[in-house]
């Protein structure tokens, strides 16, 4: 029942991150391009690299940690879901190059913020 509350609880804080971040982000530079949501998967991606390779050899510290950060926070702030719909906008828009963009885009720079997380953490 406490993994199910930390999960829920790192959710919840997660999610408001992703609103407060991706609203300032497209306060900032518009909305004619998914910035926000880039810019989320990508950080997010690295995080949780980092996050895991740290955790992995650090028998100290408690797998609540694991739940709370990595299933609750990350879960509710990475925004795949969010990634797939504004990539079928694009493409509903004629969008073609900035869909192909954005989507290449975000799994390449999502998959190097995971390698470079992972490096870090198990470098730390």
């Amino acid at each position: 029942m406490l993994g199910v509350l930390l999960v829920a609880v790192g959710g919840a804080i997660g999610s408001v991150t992703r609103y407060l971040l991706g609203g300032w982000v497209a306060a900032r530079y518009g909305a004619s391009f998914p910035y926000g949501t880039f810019i989320i998967n990508v950080t997010g991606s690295f995080i949780i690299g980092l996050f895991l390779a740290f955790a992995q050899d650090r028998a100290w510290l408690s797998p609540y940690w694991r739940l709370f950060f990595a299933v609750g926070f990350l879960g509710g702030y990475t925004t795949f879901s969010t990634f797939e719909y504004e990539s079928v906008k694009l493409l509903q828009d004629g969008e073609m190059l900035l869909c192909a963009l954005y989507m290449i885009g975000s799994v390449v720079t999502g998959a190097v913020g995971a390698i470079a997380g992972i490096a870090l953490g198990s470098w730390i």
